[in-house]
């Protein structure tokens, strides 16, 4: 038996939360990407403490659904797989590019622009950034990496222009040593420069440090 492998592109509803009211009144606009096996209605909870009424946080939720450990347990959601990679990383790009362009037309042309990745989320901002080079102000890698499989060299005034962060807590499961000191010196080949800021925690968002942050960019 043969058989050919074939793909085509569908209209599918996808799913995202915001906090705030787009507008002229809006100074900072945030996207905000969440983890591996997460949702967005969970991690948009962690910048509750955001709306002052002139910020606006627009949470995208990865296209993949699927359930934790079981079909009994809690449902979470992927960017992505090894799979069809390429078309994966094509789907969550036109679905963030459709909020930014959606959102960003309501909001004033001076409007900052934050983009925040955690865990997973990290490499899906850096990807559709790479796709599009959307006008942006601030990119936050909080727990995450820059893919590796990309190569930033030719943009270097791009990304100069921005502020870029990596925050990590000390405690954090899922990196260590060997990571944070890969990353930085792949960053340092790519020519990428950034602020580190790291916390006693976990591998979570820790609200202190992003209100911190938070206040720093406004």
């Amino acid at each position: 038996m043969s058989y050919k492998s074939h793909s085509t592109t569908v209209e599918r509803s996808a799913h995202y939360y915001t906090i705030g009211t787009p507008g002229p009144h809006i100074k900072n606009l945030w996207i905000v990407c969440h983890g591996y096996g997460q949702l967005a209605s969970r991690i948009i909870q962690k910048f509750s403490e955001l709306d002052d009424g002139e910020t606006l946080v627009i949470a995208p939720e990865g296209l993949s659904r699927f359930y934790w450990k079981s079909v009994s347990g809690q449902v979470a959601a992927s960017w992505m797989t090894s799979m069809d990679r390429l078309e994966e990383i094509a789907d969550y790009t036109r679905f963030i590019k459709k909020l930014y362009d959606q959102y960003t037309s309501q909001c004033s042309p001076e409007v900052k622009i934050h983009l925040f990745g955690f865990s997973q989320g990290c490499a899906t901002q850096c990807r559709w950034v790479m796709r599009e080079f959307p006008k942006f102000d601030t990119l936050i890698l909080w727990a995450g990496r820059l893919p590796e499989d990309l190569d930033y060299t030719p943009y270097t005034d791009y990304f100069a222009a921005k502020d870029i962060y990596f925050i990590y807590g000390h405690e954090d499961q899922f990196l260590n040593q060997k990571f944070v000191d890969w990353q930085t010196n792949f960053a340092k080949e790519q020519k990428i420069s950034y602020e580190t800021i790291t916390f006693e925690g976990k591998h979570v968002i820790d609200r202190k440090v992003l209100r911190e942050v938070s206040k720093k960019l406004s």
